[in-house]
């Protein structure tokens, strides 16, 4: 009875923060002309205090997306373009010796912000893919002898370019595991390709103002992580992500030979965190099966290893998702 009370409570918690929510939604609209889905990955992760890593080819309005949300959260926004010559330090920070003061000081790099857009993360060698990637996990730089924690909240959008692949450096598995989810975008419809040409003739994009502050964001992040998750759905979640490890024991031996190794813990991680997060959108202080389907293939599709198999039958992750949501039983 007491579970039904707090969940009643927390609808009614939630349904006096959630209007945030439409607020962001009509900002974006306001710049970003359908990519709805990648609008709602971005408030997922924020949400939850996790990274994306967005996959699409150049002028799908990815860098346009985050600097919109940035200013629509009145917070801090900063661009790292990945080079081959970028250094560690050029993300991170460094030392400068001051004449004047005769010590070093240290110099604070782009990642000391709120929204951290790692434009083509896979042009950078992998030191540098590292060092984001730590500052990422860890939430904190060490520039010489002194540590620094990051802002709170801290979201890193990395992008990266599926067609051009000379010069590049992909992330390895172990790096890439740490983004919350992978989020592939395509193009858009007709309809929308004609909004997208009649608002940019007219020269200048639509004016947005921020909605809500950093400080509120970390109050909706502690609701979010008050959402309920049924035992039932947690068994769901185990069952989703072991079905990647042991498939022939859901059912699912022709995947043994597509899947060369499963999902990690952090997928499970994940699929619990983003779930909440779409339970929150949603305006529910409960999270319900369809929450977990809604994220399950930006949340597994870059934790999946394929054998040569999978590529020689052009066989991709999120087929094999598809296969697992389909068959591995819903409470």
């Amino acid at each position: 009875m007491n579970e039904t009370v707090n969940i009643r409570e927390l609808n009614d918690l939630i349904a006096s923060k959630a209007s945030f929510v439409s607020m962001i939604r009509t900002g974006m609209d306001r710049r970003i002309i359908g990519q709805k889905h990648l609008v709602d990955s971005l408030l997922i992760a924020l949400l939850c205090n996790g990274h994306v890593l967005l996959e699409g080819v150049p002028g799908l309005a990815k860098t346009l997306a985050i600097k919109t949300l940035a200013s629509l959260v009145d917070a801090k926004f900063s661009r790292i373009q990945f080079t081959p010559d970028l250094l560690p330090a050029d993300v991170v920070g460094t030392l400068i010796y001051s004449v004047k003061n005769e010590s070093f000081e240290v110099k604070k790099g782009p990642i000391f912000a709120n929204f951290v857009l790692a434009d083509e993360i896979n042009r950078a060698p992998a030191k540098v893919q590292s060092a984001l990637l730590e500052a990422m996990q860890e939430r904190q730089v060490t520039i010489g002898d002194e540590t620094f924690k990051l802002d709170n909240p801290f979201l890193v959008m990395a992008t990266q370019n599926p067609i051009e692949q000379e010069g590049t450096y992909p992330l390895p598995e172990a790096q890439t595991d740490r983004f919350l989810l992978k989020v592939v975008i395509g193009y858009p419809n007709k309809e929308e390709e004609k909004s997208i040409i009649r608002q940019n003739i007219k020269g200048s994009l639509s004016p947005v103002m921020p909605v809500l502050n950093p400080s509120e964001i970390v109050e909706v992040q502690k609701i979010v992580e008050k959402i309920y998750i049924d035992e039932k759905i947690e068994n769901y979640i185990v069952d989703l992500v072991f079905a990647t490890r042991e498939p022939s024991k859901f059912g699912l031996s022709d995947l043994s030979s597509i899947i060369s190794y499963g999902a990690s813990p952090r997928a499970s991680i994940s699929l619990a965190l983003a779930s909440r997060a779409y339970a929150f959108l949603q305006g529910r202080g409960y999270v319900i099966p369809e929450d977990v389907r809604a994220v399950c293939h930006d949340v597994m599709r870059h934790r999946i290893g394929l054998s040569y198999e999978a590529e020689a039958n052009n066989i991709g992750a999120d087929e094999v998702i598809t296969a697992i949501l389909d068959k591995v039983a819903v409470p």
